[in-house]
């Protein structure tokens, strides 16, 4: 099954970007674990809407793709942590350019208020777009 995910049907480089860390949840849990290691119900509370199946499938996927590790410690009950992986902050531009792009479309097509003060993307660093921008 994940195999095939990734052979993208038009051979387009941005399909399998967009497949890997496209989602409901993925941006949003890659976000959360780019600030720091998490566990299941920290993430799950970060993200309330999120069910526990989505959130797990989504989080599966991911350590499939190899963005996160999942750190299971010896424990009882035993406890799980999960974490960004190098490759996963080779993304920190690209969740940042999403972000911007967002805040743009959000303003300037949709008249709309900024949304959830709290949104994970918002730590993550600031893209050289987003500077450029700001420095006019």
């Amino acid at each position: 099954m994940r195999p095939k995910r990734l052979q993208p049907k038009s051979g387009c480089s941005v399909e399998l970007t967009v497949s890997i860390i496209g989602g409901i949840w993925k941006p949003t849990i890659l976000a959360n674990l780019l600030m720091g290691k998490k566990r299941f119900m920290e993430l799950n509370r970060l993200m309330p809407d999120a069910t526990h199946r989505v959130l797990t499938l989504q989080l599966r996927e991911l350590e499939a793709d190899g963005l996160i590790t999942r750190h299971v410690f010896p424990e009882v009950p035993p406890r799980v942590e999960y974490e960004a992986t190098p490759l996963a902050r080779s993304l920190v531009p690209i969740l940042g350019s999403l972000r911007d792009w967002g805040d743009r479309y959000r303003e300037e097509q949709q008249k709309l208020p900024e949304l959830d003060p709290h949104c994970p993307a918002d730590e993550v660093p600031v893209s050289a777009g987003r500077r450029a921008a700001a420095a006019r």
